[in-house]
């Protein structure tokens, strides 16, 4: 499965060879419940580790993490790196425009207005 991705769409996210994992995996090592991602507000995105189930992020032993882009997790014999998804940018240039048109209707109509009133 390397180089393959999986987006996170609900928390908790659990790993582990259970059928009712959420991400099921069948690699040496991997327990039933191995590991869990908890979205906690205000926090971030944390690994909780089963009990006495071995997990590494970033090659430390962790049973209870906050996770950051990039982090490495190592758990049985399986390797996964942790990313946030890219933030979609929304077009402004519609907006952009509209206000820029506005204050030069604005402008314009104030030029005109001094123009009458020194006439």
């Amino acid at each position: 499965m390397a180089g393959d991705f999986l987006i996170v769409r609900h928390f908790p996210f659990r790993i582990g060879r259970a059928q009712d994992s959420d991400f099921q995996m069948n690699d040496l090592g991997v327990w039933d419940n191995h590991l869990a991602l908890e979205f906690r507000k205000n926090g971030g995105v944390f690994l909780r580790a089963e009990s006495e189930a071995f997990v590494a992020v970033n090659e430390q032993p962790q049973t209870n993490v906050r996770l950051r882009n990039g982090d490495v997790i190592s758990f049985g014999s399986a390797n996964i790196q942790f990313w946030l998804a890219p933030v979609k940018r929304l077009r402004l240039l519609p907006r952009e425009m509209a206000v820029w048109l506005i204050l030069a209707g604005v402008t314009g109509f104030q030029l005109c207005f001094i123009y009458h009133l020194l006439r």
